[in-house]
């Protein structure tokens, strides 16, 4: 992409004065009106808060003169607290819930100078591939309407390709960062797991998920990943780990970079267009001196299994807390019910909180943790989780290593919304490519690498070694700079 990242531009146009934070806000805002009614990529809109926020940054220019996010409009999913606006993680069971604290990454983004505009739309509590499990109704592709986002930060990834907003928090469990940027044509990074606080994360699968910025280019992403990394007395699982300086790792040099490509986990299941733009994205990494290498990931083939396994156990532990006694929703017994009991009203909460997709997954999670299964499904997937760790480290540490992984981010372009809604197998296997960077904690980020025939994003993905999130950055920044996949605008949505 060509010319300063819409970050950069932002940040310089209000250092200078040739704009005003609250300019900039008054923008955003003004799309998010005009966009949302098409897209719903956005569960509340907090216009008030944002421009009290842009009005404080313009009233103290310098004390916010250096700060890395200054007046830069921001989009939190749904599923991260922010104090004093509502988060539902798209839910009927969290529907009025109104948090007292932030979440790190919001407090720390906030720091740096960003104004949060809203919280988007995203699948309920995190749990789906395409955003249509929503308690709000499903969120639009800007590329063609009729199709998904990809999940389940699709409510990010769609605000982020509309131009709604330059940079959006999205979480990543198993692909749904990664996922959803592909199908919407932006960048979408998962950091290390640890790399970034979890703390004010709406829980999903504890050991998988991950916070991570959803952008228009890699650096932005870059800067955002600085300001937003870092360890936290707050979350345990949080890496005492030293944050580089990512921006300045963009160099644009790869020369003598090594890419695995594992051939034999791509020969069935991919979209012949998907293929053709990653061959082509390949041919653009050797051009610029990267060297293509052969890996074999074996047990990869087995993280579509082993993610739903793991994923399903803990989530079902985690909403165990939402039974209608503390907090969120609760379920009234119809009128003259006698068997209105403690036990009635778990049952009833339960059943009218939760959405299908998320009582399918709790369900399924019950039963592999259940007596006499836990050994046979649990514990196995946790030994296989760990031969797909020892695969990753031989390709990156190994006699031949490598320095990125490369393949697809998704087998296929984004599907009509509705397609998949009956068949939840095939709606899982549109994370194939994406679930083992989460069983291992690797970092991974995706990157717009073409489009269909019919104008669908296609995306490209690399997965990095543990807390080397510069090589990572650096070699999807040097791809980005010889490709105009980045700068390409969704059609004008109907109004």
């Amino acid at each position: 992409m060509t010319g300063p990242s819409p970050i950069d531009a932002i940040r310089t146009a209000i250092r200078s004065g040739a704009r005003s934070a609250g300019e900039v806000c008054r923008e955003a805002l003004s799309r998010v009106a005009a966009e949302n009614p098409h897209l719903n990529a956005f569960n509340t809109v907090a216009a008030e808060r944002a421009m009290e926020r842009a009005d404080a940054i313009d009233r103290d220019p310098e004390r916010w003169r250096d700060a890395p996010l200054a007046g830069v409009p921001v989009a939190i999913k749904d599923n991260l607290c922010t104090a004093g606006l509502r988060t539902t993680a798209s839910s009927r069971m969290l529907e009025s819930y109104v948090p007292p604290y932030d979440a790190t990454v919001v407090a720390r983004l906030e720091a740096a100078g960003a104004v949060v505009i809203g919280k988007t739309n995203c699948d309920e509590f995190a749990m789906g591939s395409s955003s249509e499990n929503s308690a709000f109704g499903p969120v639009r592709n800007p590329w063609a309407l009729d199709r998904i986002p990809g999940g389940t930060s699709g409510g990010s990834a769609a605000a982020v390709a509309a131009r709604l907003a330059p940079l959006a928090l999205g979480s990543d469990t198993g692909g749904s960062i990664r996922q959803p940027a592909a199908l919407c044509g932006v960048v979408g990074l998962k950091p290390t797991y640890g790399r970034v606080s979890r703390y004010g994360l709406i829980a999903h699968a504890s050991s998988l998920d991950q916070v991570g910025p959803m952008t228009l280019t890699v650096r932005d992403a870059a800067i955002a990943l600085r300001v937003m990394a870092g360890s936290d007395t707050a979350d345990a699982t949080s890496a005492p780990e030293p944050v580089p300086d990512y921006p300045a790792a963009l160099t644009g040099d790869i020369r003598g970079a090594r890419v695995g490509v594992p051939r034999r986990l791509l020969d069935h299941g991919v979209d012949a267009e998907v293929s053709l733009a990653i061959a082509a994205a390949f041919d653009a990494l050797t051009a610029r001196g990267a060297t293509l290498v052969d890996v074999d990931l074996p047990h990869a083939r087995y993280a579509i299994p082993v993610y739903y396994l793991v994923s399903t156990a803990e989530a079902s532990s985690n909403l165990a807390r939402y039974d209608g006694v503390r907090y969120g929703f609760r379920a009234t017994p119809p009128p003259g019910d006698r068997n209105a009991d403690l036990h009635g009203m778990y049952a009833r909460t339960r059943a009218l909180g939760f959405g299908a997709e998320v009582k399918r997954r709790i369900m399924l999670g019950t039963y592999v943790l259940s007596a006499g299964y836990y050994d046979a499904y649990y514990l196995k997937a946790q030994q296989v989780r760990t031969l797909i760790l020892r695969d990753y480290d031989e390709a990156f540490r190994g006699a031949d290593a490598v320095d990125v992984i490369a393949m697809p981010t998704s087998p296929t372009p984004a599907f009509r919304i509705g397609e998949r809604m009956e068949d939840p197998l095939q709606m899982y296997l549109a994370d194939v490519f994406t679930v083992s960077a989460s069983l291992a904690g690797l970092p991974a980020v995706s990157v717009p690498c073409g489009f269909t025939t019919g104008r669908l994003p296609i995306g490209l993905q690399f997965t990095g070694r543990r807390f080397d999130e510069s090589t990572l950055l650096r070699i999807a920044d040097a791809y980005e700079r010889d490709t105009e996949w980045s700068s390409q605008v969704p059609p004008a949505t109907p109004r």
